[in-house]
């Protein structure tokens, strides 16, 4: 399983960003794939997860700091994944993970984290 993130930079607040995280070496079919982040002297915290619901159809979860603002999505065809962040707050400051996992339970993954992980890239959002 590889993960490779992608994207990171600084941004004024209000602004936007996109992060990729691209995929290989896994059916990302069978795995959730989720975005975390590290802010210096602070845990990691789950940011947004998207994974097959019961019905196969992809379903995404979101933590609370970051819903409304920050999008999970996939491209499906190149095994692609981003994180559009809109509205950033200095708060967002903080390197960014992508993971990957077996368990398709979302609110249990970004709770407990995921298996795989990228090396990171870093977000810096000035006031």
């Amino acid at each position: 399983v590889q993960l490779v993130e992608s994207g990171g930079g600084l941004v004024q607040a209000g602004g936007s960003l996109t992060l990729s995280c691209a995929t290989s070496g896994f059916i990302v079919d069978d795995y959730a794939i989720g975005w975390y982040r590290q802010a210096p002297g602070q845990e990691r915290e789950g940011v947004a997860c998207l994974a097959r619901g019961p019905r196969l159809d992809f379903s995404s979860t979101y933590s609370d700091p970051v819903k409304g603002r920050f999008t999970i999505s996939s491209d499906g065809a190149n095994n692609i994944f981003y994180l559009q962040m809109n509205n950033v707050k200095p708060e967002d400051t903080a390197t960014y993970y992508c993971g990957a996992d077996l368990d398709q339970d979302c609110r249990r993954r970004l709770h407990y984290g995921m298996d795989y992980s990228g090396t990171g890239t870093r977000v810096t959002v000035s006031s």
